[in-house]
């Protein structure tokens, strides 16, 4: 950093300099997987990472971001970006050196090499947790990105991938997570079987998202509420409020048979107009906020 607070005076500007070529690896899966490194790309994303690496040099823990890379004109825009990149190796940069490195076509001014953040199964599940978000062998990036959002503003606990699903680090599925990916537990690689085995040993409820589900969400959400108003002799077929795991299902084919086997109901959003079914990303997050929504409902009673 030099007296104004920018990293050095004279900004990086040849895009075929190795330093350049190398960050710019990271856009592919293998250069990723050797170095357990990845991309976040704009201010948005920055700014979560450098607070989620600050926090945790603060306890203690290793850092999270490795190496900063921004233009003078992004942190003119985005002066707190600057504050917080202070102890990293932060770099200025021309724009034709960010467009060599970053994986979009009209860089944002700002990408920093993040070390991965997943955790285990065993680390989310004997925390504790009410909410989860499970996704079987979802393969777009940008809906794996924005469940995992949706997920975090439903104050979900944390997110589970299966083997067969994306790269949560992929550029795409990073960008869409706008920052989420660095606000909860993810656990990647996980075997759909031994998850749901684990959330029932700990009395996590398991409930699959399915279009073809006898269980109407609309309805279920209702039954819930009436049992709270009523406080007894109403049942409801599954306690919303309960710790729950939500099983999300291939953008494709939904759930398997054999990952709908695992739940223990399998609930329909419901669809009101011609559309033939909802995305993923918008019925995960109806099905996350019905979760959460009785949960802090009965938080507060």
């Amino acid at each position: 950093m030099n007296e104004t607070g920018r990293p050095q005076d004279v900004p990086l500007s040849n895009p075929r300099a190795d330093r350049v070529r190398k960050v710019a690896q990271l856009a592919g899966r293998p250069a990723r997987l050797k170095r357990s490194e990845f991309l976040a790309e704009g201010p948005q994303a920055v700014r979560e990472a450098l607070t989620l690496h600050r926090k945790r040099i603060a306890s203690g823990e290793p850092g999270l971001v490795y190496e900063v890379y921004a233009s003078e004109a992004c942190l003119d825009r985005h002066p707190d970006l600057e504050s917080l990149a202070e102890g990293t190796d932060a770099y200025l940069t021309t724009d034709e050196v960010l467009a060599a490195m970053a994986d979009t076509v009209t860089p944002q001014g700002i990408l920093a090499v993040c070390g991965f953040l997943d955790v285990s199964l065993d680390q989310v599940l004997d925390a504790g947790p009410r909410l989860i978000a499970v996704l079987c062998q979802v393969r777009d990036p940008g809906n794996a990105g924005t469940v995992l959002r949706a997920a975090d503003a439903a104050g979900a606990d944390a997110v589970i991938l299966t083997a067969s699903s994306v790269d949560i680090y992929n550029p795409k599925a990073v960008r869409s997570t706008a920052g989420s990916l660095f606000h909860l537990p993810v656990v990647l690689g996980a075997d759909i079987a031994e998850v749901a085995a684990a959330c029932r040993a700990r009395g996590i409820g398991i409930l699959a998202a399915d279009g073809g589900g006898d269980i109407n969400l609309d309805t279920l959400q209702d039954q819930n509420a009436a049992r709270r108003i009523a406080s007894s002799g109403v049942e409801s077929v599954y306690a919303l409020e309960a710790p729950t795991a939500w099983l999300f299902g291939n953008e494709a084919q939904g759930l398997s048979e054999a990952e709908l086997a695992l739940a223990d109901h399998r609930v329909a959003v419901p669809v009101y107009g011609a559309a033939e079914s909802l995305n993923l990303g918008t019925a995960a997050t109806v099905c996350l906020y019905a979760s959460a929504r009785s949960q802090h409902e009965h938080g507060a009673s």
